[in-house]
């Protein structure tokens, strides 16, 4: 017998605005939920807010 197993996953990256945070760029994060349990991880990269799109 062979089981197979589906998964869903999403995947979203967004800014994430600093404490104290006046103007500049901000932080690029990327969340990833599988089976409902969400992961937060920093990019590295920041990105100005009006590029953002």
């Amino acid at each position: 017998m062979v089981k197979i197993m589906s998964t869903n996953y999403s995947l979203l990256f967004y800014l994430k605005k600093p404490k104290n945070y006046v103007s500049g760029p901000k932080p690029i994060y990327m969340r990833i939920t599988v089976g409902g349990i969400p992961k937060e991880v920093s990019t590295g990269k920041d990105c100005d807010p009006s590029k953002w799109k």
